[in-house]
């Protein structure tokens, strides 16, 4: 576990470096592959996204690292801020640290933190992917926000528990290894 201010800025460094590209990845692929291909006539997600000038993003198309740089500048914001001093705060009303097991406490920060940040990301998806051709309106994008958190949910909180903080707490145990 991070145990200082420089610690806790690369473990969340290295969580979001993986767990945005593990979204846009699931988010073009998996959400709206299909859609992509079906709309572009394209064979494969790639050349949907390249046959359509990119990714739809603020009322235009990027390309799509513009998108990870975006969804990374955001998400790393919002880990720093919000997602790790609140999810261990959370995680401390239920568990002792010292007290409890490890495993216990490491468990419900993980879901603490997927609680806070999947609705703040899917939020701030809302408004980066919101269909401003078609004019804004508050009830379509409170929709959106809310079809976003019910698919991004699941794979969060499955992703991160399993897959993701394990290997970030394998790396970030062999950059900061303990001597002595």
């Amino acid at each position: 576990m991070p145990k200082n201010r420089l610690e806790r800025m690369v473990f969340a460094l290295l969580t979001v470096v993986v767990t945005v590209h593990a979204y846009v990845f699931y988010s073009l692929y998996v959400v709206n592959g299909s859609v992509l291909m079906q709309v572009s006539g394209a064979a494969s997600v790639l050349g949907a996204i390249e046959a359509m000038g990119g990714v739809y993003m603020f009322g235009r198309y990027l390309p799509v690292w513009a998108v990870v740089l975006v969804e990374f500048c955001c998400a790393y914001a919002l880990e720093v801020l919000m997602g790790s001093p609140c999810s261990f705060r959370l995680a401390c009303r239920v568990f002792t640290p010292g007290k409890d097991h490890p495993m216990l406490i490491e468990t419900a920060v993980i879901c603490a933190t997927v609680g806070l940040m999947c609705p703040a990301m899917s939020f701030l998806a809302a408004i980066m992917y919101y269909p401003y051709y078609a004019g804004f309106s508050l009830p379509t994008f409170l929709a959106n926000w809310l079809k976003l958190v019910c698919l991004n949910l699941p794979f969060a909180y499955f992703s991160q528990l399993f897959f993701i903080q394990p290997l970030i707490r394998r790396v970030f145990g062999i950059l900061f290894a303990r001597r002595g």
